[in-house]
């Protein structure tokens, strides 16, 4: 089942200790991982404070993407869970790409994850709308 979830576009949850072998290089000095998720061969990793997204480009995934999200950056995030048939659940972030979150003229992006049908992603959307909203206080206040 594992590599068909990956053929969908379905990620699955990672071991920390796989996860710090493969993706430790991208990792700033006093930085922890917390959690992860790969797909066949992309991954996402959440540290303490972003969200590092890898991409492996190519047939043989020797070019690889990575982009990080800052956890304070995100200010909106939906979710949509599987319904009957071939339904993913999904999870969808907002989040400034621009470097003053504070300004009048602000740049934004959305990134969506695609999970299993099988996958429970409520305590991911949980966790990152309760970052959301604390950006929203901190953002509006």
């Amino acid at each position: 089942m594992g590599l068909f979830s990956g053929l969908f576009n379905n990620y699955s949850e990672v071991s920390i200790q796989e996860l710090q072998e493969k993706y430790g290089a991208y990792l700033t000095p006093n930085e922890t991982i917390q959690t992860g998720f790969k797909l066949v061969r992309d991954a996402f990793v959440f540290t303490e404070e972003r969200l590092i997204l890898i991409d492996h480009q190519g047939v043989t995934g020797s070019k690889t993407r990575v982009v990080s999200i800052h956890l304070d950056a995100i200010y909106e995030v939906t979710m949509e869970t599987a319904g009957t048939g071939f339904d993913d659940s999904e999870v969808t972030i907002h989040y400034i790409t621009s470097p003053y979150h504070k300004s009048n003229n602000i740049s934004v992006a959305s990134y969506k994850f695609e999970f299993g049908k099988k996958f429970n992603a409520k305590p991911i959307y949980t966790t990152l709308m309760s970052i959301a909203l604390a950006n929203n206080k901190r953002l509006n206040g």
